[in-house]
Formats: structure tokens, C-alpha cells, sequence
């Protein structure tokens, strides 16, 4: 009896071998990401960056909520808009860690879905427009992190908070 189950267990290892080998190639690994600076974001500057970020949203008749966080995730600040609803506080936090965590825009694993690849979302990566890494002379400092609107409402205004430091 064990000697048929080797015949079979041998024959599912050579078909599962052979169709290893016609795999395709892995794609090519992303662009290096920036640094992290030993510098971290200060008060002053999340300050900065939220007043930025607050005009855009103004501007654009938007509430929102605007969190800036250092590059290991602690938050330095988070402002909500009056009327903004109440889910997007956490929403906004969970964009700035995705920046911060993973040293990319959360628009990055976004597009990584819409693209099809759906690994991105299993690594708690928050995969929706709005997250941005605030950088000084090219390193990371922190993150901000935008919610209230539609994802791309929330990359603009989260793009011009993290503006107001260059």
C-alpha cells in the first residue's frame, strides 16, 4: 500500500516541478525608496504642514481630518475640521502609517490593487490616496496622513501639507 503512495507522491513533485520551471520571471524590484532622517518632525513643522494642508481642503469647500505622524508611526498632531465625519480620523491615521511604515504615498499601494496585485493589502498597508512621506534634503522626517474626501481630494490636500516644508 505505501508503495503506490510513493508512485503518486513522486509523480505530483515531478508535475509540480515542471510547472515551476515555466513560471514566468519575478518583476523588477521598485525604485529605492527615501531614507530616514535622524532628523524627526517637530511641532512646529506638523504645524506648518497641517496650515498648508487646512488652506487646500478651505480653498476647496473640504473638510478634513490631517495627521502628522514621525517615521516610526507616533503622532506628532491630528487636527479634524469642524463637520468632517468621525470615521475619517482613524482613516486618516492608518494613510500616514502606510507613508511612514513602508516609505511610499498609501497612492502607491492604490494602484498596486488596482493593477491587480492584492499582496499589498495582506501587509496592512492602507491602500487608498491621501498618505504622504514629509521629506527635508530628500529623508524621511514623517508622514501625513488626509481623510474627508474622495482619495484624490485627500492626495491633493495631502501633497500640499507636505509642500510647506520644501
Amino acid at each position: 500500500m505505501r508503495k503506490p503512495l510513493a508512485l503518486i507522491a513522486a509523480g505530483l513533485l515531478m508535475a509540480g516541478g515542471s510547472a515551476l520551471a515555466q513560471t514566468t520571471a519575478p518583476a523588477a524590484a521598485p525604485a529605492p525608496q527615501p531614507p530616514y532622517s535622524a532628523h524627526i518632525v517637530t511641532l512646529a513643522e506638523a504645524k506648518t504642514v497641517v496650515a498648508a494642508a487646512e488652506a487646500e481642503a478651505r480653498k476647496n469647500g473640504w473638510t478634513m481630518v490631517m495627521v502628522v505622524l514621525e517615521p516610526n508611526g507616533q503622532p506628532v498632531m491630528s487636527q479634524k475640521m469642524d463637520g468632517t465625519q468621525y470615521g475619517s480620523n482613524e482613516v486618516a491615521l492608518k494613510k500616514a502609517q502606510t507613508a511612514a511604515n513602508f516609505r511610499r504615498p498609501s497612492s502607491y499601494f492604490q494602484e498596486a490593487v488596482k493593477a491587480g496585485t492584492l499582496n499589498s493589502i495582506f501587509t496592512g498597508a492602507t491602500a487608498v490616496e491621501g498618505g504622504e512621506l514629509l521629506l527635508v534634503d530628500g529623508k524621511i522626517i514623517g508622514a501625513i496622513g488626509v481623510s474627508g474626501g474622495s482619495g484624490a481630494q485627500d492626495g491633493q490636500v495631502a501633497r500640499a501639507g507636505a509642500a510647506a516644508l520644501k
